[in-house]
This record gives C-alpha cells, sequence and structure tokens, in this order.
C-alpha cells in the first residue's frame, strides 16, 4: 500500500539528517529542525511504522534511527527536487572541461571534475569504439609497400595501424583507395561497417583488389575485433573521509576498484540510454560493493550515448546534490564532444 506523505516527510527529514550528521537520528530532534506540522508523539509512530516497514532501523537501544537501504531508494524514487549545481559549479565545469585539448585530455578533466564535485570516488569510460561513427580515414603512403591507417571516430577517439601491401603500390593510387574507403565509411556507425569493408572488396578494380584486400583485413581488426574498453578512475582517497560508513574494512571497495571488469560493470546499464542509473546498497549484484552506492549516466554528442560515467561512495550519501552533478556532467561532456 501507497506511504502517505506525512510518513515520506519523516523518511526525508530522517535521510537529511542522517547525511548532514552521520548521527541517528530522533524524534525530538526530527520536530525540532523540521517543520514536520505534528507533535513528537506523531513522529514517533511514524517513526515506529516506518520501522516495522523496513526502511529505518535502530542500530543500537536507545539511539534513534537511521535509514536503510529500502528507505535510501523509497526516498530517491520520490525525489521531488534535485539540488542544481550553485554558479560557482558551473562556472568550474565550463572553464575545466572547455580548456580540454583532446579525448584523453576531455576524460581525465572529467573525472576528476566528477570527483571534485561529488567528493566521492568518480569513473568515466572512454567513448565505446562499438558505439562510435566513422568521421575520417587517413592512408599515410610510408613506403611502396606499406601504409600507416588512421581512424578517427566522431568522438574523438583515434585508432592507427600499419598495413603491409602485397606488393608495390603507386602513391596516386593510395590516394584513390583512400578516397574509395572514405566515401564508404565516412558516417558509418562502427557496428555497420562489416559489410560496408567487404563491398569494398568487391567494388575495387582489379588492380587495386590485392591491396584493398589486405587494407580490407586490418579494417576490420580495427573497426570490429578491437573489443577493448577503457576507464578513467579519481577520487579513491574519498572513500577514506567515510571510513566510519563501511563497517570493517575499505579493502573489499578498494580491491572491487582494481577491477576493470567490474568498473564496466557499473556502467554497464548506461550502455544505451542516457537516463541516470542509481544502485543501492544490496541492489549492487558485486559483494564487495554492498555498502556503497552507484550514481551513473550515459553521456554522447547529440543525445548519441557513447560512454558511461558515474561516481561510488557510501550509501549514506547526498542523493540530491550527486545526482545534479553526474547529470550535469554527463550532459556537458557530450556536448564537448559534439563541438569536437
Amino acid at each position: 500500500m501507497p506511504m502517505d506523505e506525512r510518513k515520506l516527510d519523516v523518511l526525508r527529514a530522517i535521510v537529511q539528517d542522517y547525511v548532514a550528521t552521520q548521527e541517528p537520528v530522533g524524534s525530538k530532534s526530527l520536530v525540532e529542525r523540521h517543520n514536520l506540522r505534528v507533535s513528537s508523539a506523531t513522529v514517533r509512530n511514524d517513526m515506529a511504522v516506518l520501522e516495522d516497514e523496513g526502511y529505518i532501523h535502530q542500530p543500537h537501544t536507545s539511539a534513534g534511527r537511521v535509514p536503510t537501504d529500502k528507505g535510501y531508494r523509497l526516498f530517491v524514487d520520490r525525489l521531488s527536487q534535485v539540488k542544481p549545481l550553485t554558479a560557482a559549479e558551473r562556472r568550474a565545469l565550463h572553464r575545466f572541461l572547455d580548456g580540454a585539448l583532446d579525448l584523453d585530455d576531455v576524460v581525465h578533466r572529467t573525472v576528476r571534475l566528477l570527483a571534485q564535485l561529488t567528493r566521492q570516488v568518480a569513473v568515466v569510460q572512454y567513448p565505446s569504439l562499438s558505439r562510435s561513427r566513422v568521421r575520417h580515414l587517413e592512408l599515410v603512403h610510408l613506403t611502396d609497400s606499406r601504409l600507416m591507417l588512421v581512424m578517427i571516430t566522431d568522438t574523438g577517439r583515434v585508432e592507427q595501424r600499419l598495413v603491409e601491401l602485397p606488393g608495390p603500390v603507386a602513391e596516386a593510387d593510395v590516394l584513390t583507395i583512400r578516397r574509395t574507403v572514405n566515401e564508404k565509411l565516412a558516417g558509418a556507425r562502427l557496428t555497420e561497417t562489416p559489410r560496408l569493408i567487404q563491398s569494398l572488396v568487391e567494388e575495387a578494380a582489379a588492380e587495386l583488389r590485392p591491396a584493398m584486400t589486405n587494407l580490407s583485413t586490418v579494417l576490420l581488426e580495427t573497426l570490429v575485433e578491437r573489443r577493448e574498453e577503457r576507464l578513467a578512475l579519481a577520487g579513491t582517497a574519498n572513500l577514506t573521509r567515510h571510513a566510519l560508513d563501511f563497517a570493517g574494512s575499505l579493502r573489499p571497495i578498494l580491491e572491487a576498484l582494481e577491477e576493470e571488469v567490474i568498473l564496466l560493470k557499473l556502467l554497464g546499464e548506461v550502455d544505451t540510454s542516457a537516463a541516470l542509473h542509481i544502485r543501492i546498497g544490496d541492489e549492487n549484484e558485486i559483494v564487495g560493493l554492498r555498502a556503497t552506492s552507484v550514481v551513473s549516466a550515459g553521456y554522447g554528442p547529440s543525445g548519441d550515448v557513447v560512454g558511461g560515467l558515474g561516481v561510488l561512495g557510501p550509501t549514506r550519501m547526498d542523493y540530491p546534490g550527486t545526482i545534479a552533478a553526474v547529470r550535469a556532467v554527463a550532459r556537458y561532456v557530450g556536448e564537448v564532444l559534439a563541438q569536437n
């Protein structure tokens, strides 16, 4: 049965006070700090109901109450307002990212900025090759039988490969091959390229077909078979600011953060959607991260999601502020990529 607004107000107040103070919250302090417009006795009754339903619990006898994972989840699901970034934070975001020189710089500035804004651990995934489009392919004539292939994607990734040719190829023929390849592949999503690459060989003039065949093999390796994903991480030291939130030890969290596969999994839900994803406590499938919450979002140019970014911290997190920061940074990184 749906919870009434008064009990939701009590839960919101408990979450806000506990996040701010890290102290269990009692009915007396709630009435004093918040305009709940009800008596202490009513607040105590509401807290008893919230405890019976698993939204709050009493960490030890004669203490106040603290939110459970279920309580944080309801709080997040019923957030009516996300705390906007301050003017200073918005200026910092623009100033910090506008000065980026290339994709590596964009990613590393983004992850540092996100860690600073949220004071949590930040993770940023490089734009995925599989979700990018070909912007341009350059062929550099190194010797009569060797080329350098340079592929640039719409997300700023640059891939270089050597192409060994079966025999000497004139520079004029290299220019013809380059023009043909760009006409066929420029603007295509990388997942669409295999059939286009096959047609390059089939449609090539007889005298260029051996060279096109070798080039197509390298293209397939570069565009299709390359599955590596790269990540940037910052703010791990912020975990020590919340050491009391993690029962026992930070070790399981630190060990999990060392595994790239786990970090990619944290951002996995943002593969196809720019929508925000929030996993709280036991909602994390990775055992070592069940004392944490993860707030993540997809980013990319012109609404195309090409990668993910997010933050990880204790479940006692400033959710409105963290959500605002992740959303704003994801949106602005997409704008930066669209301009490059």
